[in-house]
């Protein structure tokens, strides 16, 4: 019996709390792509993406994510060229974040961006997009300023 009025009070307060003004909203979902880093050795890395395209979508970005695959990331994609800043609050997991110029070219790379940080993290220059993937990536396989992003909506991509 008291179980029965536990759980009705619990989904009462459930839907009152998701009917309330200003209650979280769900979370955005994303376009998958594939997309290749290609490195001035010759190497080339492929990443399954998600994309974040709307204003929603690039707020949230990689926010709550307890975990990432190896070969995993977001790539925000921007209108027009412009300066880049991003934080780290609300994210649970270490993030390298590659700033990528219009023709495809990593402008700068922040490596290991430290979760749930405010600190404000600039692009050298202005940037088309931003990939991030997980923490330490790009050291590992060597990933450098002025190599290479492609993908379809870089206009630089092949």
């Amino acid at each position: 019996m008291i179980g029965r009025i536990l759980s009705r009070f619990v989904l009462c307060f459930s839907v009152f709390l998701a009917a309330a003004p200003g209650a979280v909203s769900a979370l955005e979902q994303f376009q998958r792509s594939s997309l290749t880093v290609e490195t001035a050795a010759g190497q080339r890395f492929r990443f399954n993406i998600e994309v974040a395209l709307s204003p929603a979508q690039q707020a949230q970005g990689l926010m709550f994510r307890e975990k990432m695959e190896a070969d995993a990331g977001m790539l925000f994609v921007y209108d027009q060229v412009q300066p880049a800043a991003f934080w780290m609050k609300n994210t649970l997991i270490p993030l390298d974040m590659l700033f990528v110029a219009a023709d495809g070219r990593i402008v700068n790379i922040h490596e290991r961006a430290v979760p749930h940080s405010t600190d404000s993290i600039r692009s050298a220059a202005p940037v088309k997009a931003i990939l991030e993937i997980n923490g330490g990536m790009s050291a590992r396989l060597g990933i450098r300023a002025g190599d290479r992003v492609v993908h379809p909506l870089i206009a630089g991509a092949k």
